[in-house]
């Protein structure tokens, strides 16, 4: 008992110093700033969005073609630079939420609720890592499509012995991560993400319903895109096989097209605004 109870003390101390790198103001400075980028990102795919309704866009209404019209504007490889690391700063900042919780994992009767906090809050620092990597990419001149990369990984996939159980596994997923983007927009669960009795009362209900309409129509897209790709799963054929800017594509071809991607691109513009919010009063304890 006196040597476990020792092993936790030193993971505890170790813990507490990792916490002090996370809690340090020259990162939260800097995770803020990455906020900053990813509500402008989500501004510019809104803008390409609506660029794609009017049939004159030229780059993918998605995180890729909201990058490459950053690196094709003044000083855009600069900026670039300046969001991929933001952004992975950001990731570091929020992974270290975990630090928060971990003593939870070793009681019994928290052990489920705070794996799952955890686990949310990994899955936010990876998607933020992912986007801080895809910027440094493009920053270095190595951009790409996002839908032509999945495209490519799903055909490699489709290949191999289960590739289609693999590929349907992933689709479901997808649709699962939008069904709780859209939970999280109509629960209002996003609202422990920002410190909102920081910010002025006139300014609460703005913030809140910029946020549930961002959360809804993300919530959207990701469930049409695990669909598009359930789809490629079963019929083999990868060209189905879409990411964000795909599934615009694919309601730009309905008959009611344009007034689709009116709407999530409102969505999307919304979410972004949110994230400029959080951004001034952030937050990351989801236990408050």
């Amino acid at each position: 008992m006196t040597v476990a109870r020792a092993l936790l003390d030193r993971v505890g101390g170790i813990v507490e110093r990792a916490r002090e790198v996370t809690d340090h103001p020259v990162l939260r400075a800097l995770a803020r700033a990455g906020l900053v980028a990813y509500g402008l990102l989500h501004l510019l795919i809104a803008w390409l969005a609506v660029q794609l309704a009017r049939g004159v866009g030229a780059a993918d209404a998605d995180q890729t073609g909201a990058l490459q019209t950053v690196a094709d504007g003044p000083g855009g490889r600069l900026l670039l630079w300046a969001i991929g690391l933001g952004l992975l700063c950001l990731a570091l900042w929020q992974a270290g939420e975990v630090l928060l919780w971990w003593r939870g994992l070793l009681d019994d009767r928290h052990r489920l609720r705070t794996a799952l906090v955890c686990a949310r809050c990994l899955a936010k620092a990876v998607v933020y890592a992912a986007l801080g990597v895809t910027g440094l990419l493009f920053a270095a001149g190595a951009g790409y499509q996002a839908d032509e990369r999945l495209r490519e990984l799903t055909d490699d996939t489709l290949e191999v012995p289960g590739g289609t159980l693999a590929v349907q596994a992933v689709a479901v997923a997808v649709v699962a991560l939008g069904l709780y983007t859209l939970a999280r927009g109509v629960t209002g669960g996003f609202m422990r993400d920002i410190d909102l009795p920081a910010a002025p009362d006139r300014w609460e209900p703005a913030i809140e319903v910029a946020g549930r309409v961002g959360y809804l129509a993300k919530g959207v897209a990701f469930a049409l895109v695990g669909v598009l790709l359930w789809r490629a799963a079963r019929s083999a054929d990868v060209s189905t096989a879409t990411g964000l800017d795909g599934a615009m594509t694919a309601m730009a071809h309905t008959g009611a097209g344009p007034w689709l991607l009116a709407a999530v691109a409102a969505g999307f513009a919304a979410f972004g605004l949110y994230a400029l919010a959080r951004a001034r009063y952030p937050d990351r304890d989801p236990s408050t």
